[in-house]
């Protein structure tokens, strides 16, 4: 189960964020920097950290300037949590051609609906790129109208 997503830039400013869980959020500036110790060939991206009494599992992947931070069950399949940044990042591609930070801060609202539309409850529930774009397509068709 995914416990929170964060989109962070390099220095730790959060740009989305979304918690499946009712845990606090970690501070992004130690988990990016947990992360920033880590990325090198040599260091796996994922590690396990303590939040309170509990172990969370952090997987993290760095595209262009934006890093994807999930925090995850223990024992939840880590390849399947790469796959999952990896689609949602081809699918943040794909509506804003080419996804970078100013993106992710002016349509701020889009980022998290394509984000319900792939995760719900921390559970990936949809894949198919243009399934979850579909509903987004329509919306984006009626505000034209109405402007």
């Amino acid at each position: 189960m995914i416990e929170f997503l964060m989109v962070c830039n390099k220095t730790g400013a959060v740009r989305v964020s979304r918690s499946y869980s009712t845990r606090p959020l970690p501070d992004p500036r130690s988990v990016l920097h947990d992360c920033l110790k880590r990325n090198s060939p040599s260091q796996c991206p994922h590690f396990l950290m303590m939040d309170g009494t509990e172990e969370v599992r952090i997987i993290f992947r760095q595209y262009a300037s934006l890093f994807f931070v999930l925090g995850v069950s223990p024992n939840d399949n880590v390849m399947a949590h790469f796959a999952f940044i990896h689609n949602l990042v081809e699918t943040l591609n794909s509506y804003f051609s080419n996804v970078c930070e100013l993106d992710l801060m002016h349509n701020v609202d889009r980022a998290h609906m394509i984000l319900d539309e792939i995760v719900v409850n921390g559970f990936i529930t949809e894949s198919n790129r243009s399934r979850v774009l579909a509903p987004i397509a329509i919306l984006d068709k009626t505000v034209d109208k109405v402007s």
